[in-house]
């Protein structure tokens, strides 16, 4: 039996957030969101927040606190994206990008590490992607964020790792969301043909494996970087 904590996921109103929102709510524990716009799953606190904006996180951490207590599980998953080739990539759209996808991460699991230090226990765990390791054509932006996540993750790790907290990375590949359900009919067949289990992944493949990670049986692993992409990335 896992026993229940109090866990936030950023950017839980919608894709793989809302998926790993109702996991986690699923296996009994007290599920916050934080989302700019919509809500998280039923059961959740939904709490108004941008992560690019530390005062908007601190406000939303006390509210969680308020209601649920400290936060002990940690999931950074708010992500934004505005491909373009290198040559067309103006300094906002990189900025932008990686002032959401990697800064606000900092700024999240800063805010998290107050009430984890003093509990002497964390879980945090950030929403990488296979592109981070991997490279994508028209994604340098988001590609670098999710990147820096990594670093980020091991650097957490030698700071806290003696005080019960682990940080590692879940990079999932391609998975069944609105985002690649727009996407051509042809170009997900050939997306298809480059994964080696021949599909995409289901939000709730990777949710699994962010609950497995917060879980107790994930105690020993810290500054791991685990790929969720149907072989795609081989250990890149």
């Amino acid at each position: 039996m896992t026993t229940a904590r109090t866990v936030l996921v950023t950017g839980g109103n919608r894709g793989i957030g809302f998926a790993i929102a109702e996991e986690f709510l699923a296996q009994g524990h007290r599920v916050a969101v934080t989302s700019r716009s919509g809500h998280g799953p039923s059961g959740s606190l939904t709490v108004r927040a941008d992560v690019t904006d530390s005062a908007s996180i601190d406000a939303a951490f006390a509210e969680i606190e308020a209601t649920y207590g400290a936060v002990e599980v940690v999931v950074a998953n708010a992500g934004i994206t505005r491909d373009t080739l290198l040559m067309r990539m103006s300094e906002d759209d990189f900025t932008s990008v990686v002032d959401t996808n990697l800064s606000g991460a900092f700024r999240v699991v800063k805010r998290a590490s107050k009430g984890m230090l003093k509990a002497r226990f964390g879980r945090i765990v950030l929403i990488s992607s296979v592109v981070g390791l991997y490279g994508s054509a028209g994604q340098v932006n988001y590609s670098a964020s999710k990147s820096g996540l990594i670093g980020l993750a091991r650097s957490v790790t030698r700071e806290l790792g003696a005080r019960g907290i682990t940080a590692n990375v879940v990079a999932p590949g391609f998975i069944e969301t609105d985002m690649t359900a727009a996407l051509p009919e042809a170009q997900q067949a050939d997306y298809q043909r480059s994964i080696p289990a021949g599909r995409f992944a289901t939000p709730s493949e990777v949710a699994r494996v962010v609950s497995w990670l917060a879980g107790d049986d994930a105690a020993y692993i810290s500054g791991a970087v685990i790929p969720v992409d149907g072989g795609l990335g081989m250990g890149h």
